[in-house]
């Protein structure tokens, strides 16, 4: 399920809650989804109900009568109510639906071409070409010095890095003499196969704003995934069905993140 999937099942559900007249409140136009800041708190999570509440009602109590109904939805395994009303998500990490984007992704043909960003000339003399581009794209609050330091503080310090470390293990593996084979792969990879699986129509979207939000996601998910599982084998393990698997979803990921970075005219070294 990508993050449309479940802003759309969400969006449903308070829809079907208002019909049934358990929930008396203005069906929204769209439903939020997003990735939690902190890990333990779900795939995804959302503020529909303090939404909702500012129509009448509590918030607890409104997101008590969508996490049952969520709870029946297929591809969601979890629902949590936290603080005053926010809805954690997690969704059941259905393994033959991560191989079947990780499939698509790579043998997918994206755009290669620009988006025309055009940063200014000020901005490319002092932070170069690369940094004044992404600066170009980036949110007006950015302090913009951040863009030349390697730190997690710098986002396109962060794609980047992320790119890097796919090519990475796919040289590595390459070096212990195994390849990639999409399969089935871990629930925790569930936010990461979501924003893969949103690249096309991000890309499509010809947004340059909005195609660099999404690469922040993506790599921040995939440098979350990577780090609390082993992508290759370690010691004098052997190659298993589960790491070729996440060596293909690493892959994948080293795709859409190449081909984020040159639609917006910036390159992706495979080493940093």
């Amino acid at each position: 399920m990508t993050p449309a999937d479940l802003s759309r099942t969400v969006l449903h559900t308070v829809r079907r809650a208002v019909e049934d007249d358990e929930l008396r409140v203005p069906v929204p136009e769209r439903v939020s989804v997003r990735v939690p800041p902190r890990p333990g708190c779900g795939d995804y999570a959302t503020n529909v109900a303090l939404q909702l509440a500012k129509a009448g009602g509590d918030a607890r109590e409104i997101a008590g009568v969508l996490r049952r109904r969520l709870l029946a939805q297929s591809g969601i395994a979890r629902v949590d109510i936290a603080g005053p009303g926010f809805l954690n998500i997690t969704l059941d990490g259905d393994g033959a639906s991560g191989e079947e984007i990780v499939r698509e992704v790579l043998g997918a043909e994206y755009a290669q071409d620009s988006l025309s960003l055009s940063p200014r000339a000020e901005d490319v003399a002092r932070l170069g070409g690369d940094a004044a581009r992404w600066s170009a794209v980036s949110p007006p609050g950015l302090d913009r010095s951040l863009l030349l330091v390697q730190k997690d503080s710098n986002p396109l310090f962060r794609v980047r890095y992320a790119h890097a470390r796919a090519r990475a293990l796919s040289r590595n593996a390459r070096d212990l003499g195994f390849d990639s084979l999409p399969g089935a792969v871990d629930s925790s990879a569930g936010p990461l196969l979501g924003a893969l699986a949103d690249h096309a129509r991000v890309s499509a979207a010809r947004a340059p704003e909005r195609l660099a939000r999404h690469l922040e996601r993506t790599a921040d998910a995939f440098l979350r995934w990577q780090a609390g599982c082993a992508v290759l084998p370690r010691g004098d393990e052997k190659p298993l069905a589960v790491h070729r698997a996440r060596l293909a979803l690493a892959e994948a990921t080293g795709k859409v993140l190449a081909n984020g970075l040159t639609q917006l005219g910036i390159t992706a070294p495979a080493h940093l």
